[in-house]
């Protein structure tokens, strides 16, 4: 006996209207969730491209790249930004290795231009001449200086005498750089019979009066006086049969001189100097 189905229930056809309504629905939240998620995450990879690449080059951006910052470095385009400065800082340098020479080479480059321009010399050698007035009276502002000044030296270049950044006034040499110098001098001394008073009793005492030579070399600077920097002598007794004699005094040293300096050499018994360029000579000559 079949069942019967009880009053005022839903039929079967209501029911399966019902679950159909429901699977709709059910379907259409679920494209809708789906279609706000895919949306959702659509707009997060614009954004996030945004920021990549080109873009962010593209992109107006007023924000401070800090690299200690750890926010700048989660964020893409510091990634980007950075490669980009690693990439040109490595083209610079292999263009500036294969257009810049090494420093080796550039000392090189340097020391050949040094040669074809020539040394920078601060030397002076002057010599000896025979013009007249070689030899003058000390002034007033020399006069503790000792000794006859030579004050005609040969300064062309003539023989061996030569002036590279120094030059010669009055007998002295100038300074115009300040340094330490070797300063050096020569005078050669030749006694002649004939210069002498024969057969006289004079003659014995003229011989033991000029026995003595010696020669100074003096520096001016602004101080008042001259400053002794060297001396040297010789005490020779001509023999009685000897028509001539000939002796040579040569000293040098080391001094600090200073722009404006000035040097020169003063004799004793003048007379007996001779004075050509391979005998007598004064220099000097820049060391440091």
């Amino acid at each position: 006996m079949a069942l019967m189905q009880a009053p005022g229930g839903p039929s079967p056809g209501q029911t399966c209207a019902l679950i159909l309504i429901f699977t709709v629905l059910l379907q259409a939240l679920c494209v809708a969730v789906t279609y706000v998620y895919f949306t959702n995450e659509l707009k997060q990879m614009q954004d996030k491209y945004s920021k990549s690449g080109i873009a962010c080059f593209l992109k107006d951006d007023d924000s401070s790249w800090d690299a200690s910052d750890d926010e700048s470095m989660i964020n893409p385009c510091w990634h980007v930004k950075w490669q980009l400065r690693q990439f040109v800082r490595k083209i610079i340098l292999r263009t500036y290795e294969e257009t810049i020479p090494s420093i080796p080479e550039k000392q090189q480059n340097i020391l050949h231009l040094e040669r074809e321009k020539g040394p920078q010399r601060v030397a002076a050698h002057i010599t000896g001449t025979n013009r007249k007035s070689t030899f003058s009276v000390l002034s007033s502002k020399n006069q503790k200086a000792l000794g006859q000044k030579i004050n005609s030296w040969e300064s062309s270049r003539k023989g061996h005498s030569f002036l590279n950044n120094l030059h010669l006034r009055n007998g002295e040499l100038v300074i115009h750089q300040t340094g330490f110098y070797y300063i050096y001098s020569q005078t050669y001394f030749r006694f002649q019979e004939t210069e002498e008073v024969l057969g006289t009793v004079s003659t014995e005492e003229n011989r033991k009066k000029n026995k003595q030579m010696v020669q100074y070399i003096y520096k001016c600077t602004s101080y008042p006086d001259p400053i002794l920097l060297m001396k040297s002598a010789r005490n020779s007794c001509w023999s009685k049969d000897s028509e001539y004699g000939l002796y040579s005094i040569y000293q040098g040293g080391i001094f600090e001189l200073k722009e404006n300096d000035r040097i020169f050499v003063s004799v004793t018994n003048e007379q007996l100097i001779d004075m050509d360029q391979e005998a007598s000579f004064f220099g000097a000559f820049l060391i440091g």
